[in-house]
């Protein structure tokens, strides 16, 4: 097959291409429904891309989607299996879909967190509301007697 395009996104902004030469696809007999073809066809997909040696990367980017799919990886191999159609080659499409988003995906640098403080308007509603929980608890209680 061809090399696997990765559309352009935030981390990303041209895109990835991963060559079809890094790219190891095994086939093997899929679970399911099949019909007669059962039990001969190899459908099921196995993609793995190898994420220490590609080209495809620059650091940055390594390093970001080595760390946010470090569970997904057995070393530094990245390997997505597809198996949901009876065709090889809609399974080969979908694996090929899958690992260009979760590498699009993997890529996107973390937004910083600005820490904010609430306005002085939500500040005044929200003790304006624990003022008037109190008093309706208040005028629940029993009148005070001397």
């Amino acid at each position: 097959m061809d090399d696997l395009h990765v559309a352009p996104g935030p981390g990303a902004p041209r895109g990835l291409v991963v060559p079809a030469s890094e790219l190891v696809e095994q086939f093997s007999r899929s679970s399911g429904p099949g019909g007669q073809g059962v039990n001969t066809a190899d459908s099921r997909v196995q993609l793995s891309l190898d994420l220490a040696t590609t080209t495809a990367l620059d650091d940055v980017q390594r390093r970001r989607i080595l760390q946010r799919l470090a569970p997904r990886l057995t070393g530094s191999v990245l390997t997505i299996a597809a198996s949901e159609h009876r065709a090889q080659l809609d399974n080969r499409l979908a694996a090929r879909r899958r690992m260009a988003d979760l590498l699009r995906e993997a890529v996107v640098p973390v937004a910083p967190r600005r820490p904010t403080r609430p306005t002085r308007g939500s500040q005044r509603r929200r003790l304006d509301a624990k003022a008037q929980r109190s008093e309706t608890k208040r005028a629940r209680r029993r009148p005070f007697s001397d």
